[in-house]
């Protein structure tokens, strides 16, 4: 049987801070992504949290 979560722990830990850091990021726009596309929210409140997700994780254009 495979430990998925040793693995994902594993990887985890090998990352360095900035990618730790663009790893969240990334969470956390897929779940506004997700709450968009259900309806949960709307595309205003998805603009409004991304850019102050953007702004408060410092994520440059590029990184994103």
């Amino acid at each position: 049987m495979v430990d998925f979560k040793k693995n994902s722990d594993e990887k985890w830990k090998a990352m360095s801070p900035a990618e730790k850091k663009l790893e969240l990021f990334r969470r956390q726009k897929d779940l506004l992504d997700t709450f968009l596309s259900t309806g949960a929210i709307s595309q205003a409140q998805h603009d409004k949290s991304l850019n102050c997700l953007i702004e408060k994780m410092g994520i440059k254009e590029g990184d994103q």
